[in-house]
């Protein structure tokens, strides 16, 4: 059955993609961006997602225009931080605010849809930084850990409603931003890819698919869960990547 969908941060590499596989699955698709997103099939919602008043206002046009929002994608992100005596508290709340605040803002204003309802979903993007540190990102760490612990409490609260909650947490993903960050291009990329056992790098669509199950009907008993979507990297000890041998029992070339 068709839903009405909305997705934050639809924009962006992620957001676009998740965007554009509900469309192709025949859902009425709302893209919220304080950049206007430019997709086929995509109605834009131009907001900040940090903002409570546009919030709202963007919700209540969302329903004005397609009805009650059905799955909610939380999808709006930003990466950026320096080492935590470095990060001056402005700089602290701006990440916090993107990554943590708008997902709160966003779903607080869907929930009541939903809860009339009886039915719903909401996915939000999470990140496996929250499990294995990066350095340099004590805020984006903390707001992705935040977002997983809140998807599990949000379960709790709300399962008796019939709305499920599911974080999907990426590694590495093959984005324009990704690469953007990548110094060393090609090099690099080949590096990202050897540091997991499928020794792949996804594109935005691998991320796209998981939503999608998570927010379906057969992805319902997932709620509360944590999707890790990183080819395996998280679960391999670095410290072997960094012996030959273990290199070559991987198969694996040398560094």
């Amino acid at each position: 059955m068709a839903e009405t969908v909305l997705v934050t941060g639809a924009a962006g590499g992620i957001g676009g993609a998740v965007a554009a596989r509900f469309v192709r699955d025949g859902h009425r698709v709302l893209g919220l961006d304080r950049d206007t997103p430019d997709l086929p099939g995509v109605t834009p919602l131009r907001a900040d997602v940090t903002d409570e008043d546009q919030v709202a206002s963007a919700v209540r046009a969302a329903e004005a225009a397609a009805g009650p929002v059905g799955v909610l994608v939380n999808c709006a992100g930003v990466t950026s931080g320096q080492p935590l005596h470095e990060t001056p508290p402005d700089a602290w709340e701006a990440v916090l605010r993107v990554n943590l605040t708008s997902v709160y803002l966003v779903t607080r204003a869907v929930l009541p849809g939903m809860v009339e309802a009886g039915a719903g979903a909401v996915v939000t993007i999470g990140s496996v930084l929250h499990r294995t540190a990066a350095p340099g990102l004590p805020a984006y760490a903390a707001a992705k850990g935040a977002v997983a612990a809140l998807t599990r409490q949000l379960a709790v609260d709300y399962g008796q409603y019939g709305i499920s909650f599911v974080t999907v947490s990426p590694g590495w993903v093959r984005t324009p931003a990704t690469e953007a960050r990548l110094d060393g291009g090609s090099d690099d990329l080949d590096r990202l890819r050897q540091s997991n056992p499928l020794r792949a790098l996804c594109g935005p669509d691998r991320i796209a698919d998981a939503v999608a199950f998570a927010a379906s009907p057969a992805g319902a008993l997932l709620t509360g869960s944590e999707l890790v979507l990183d080819g395996g990297a998280s679960v391999v000890s670095p410290a072997s990547l960094l012996r030959d041998a273990h290199r070559e029992r991987m198969g694996l070339g040398p560094l």
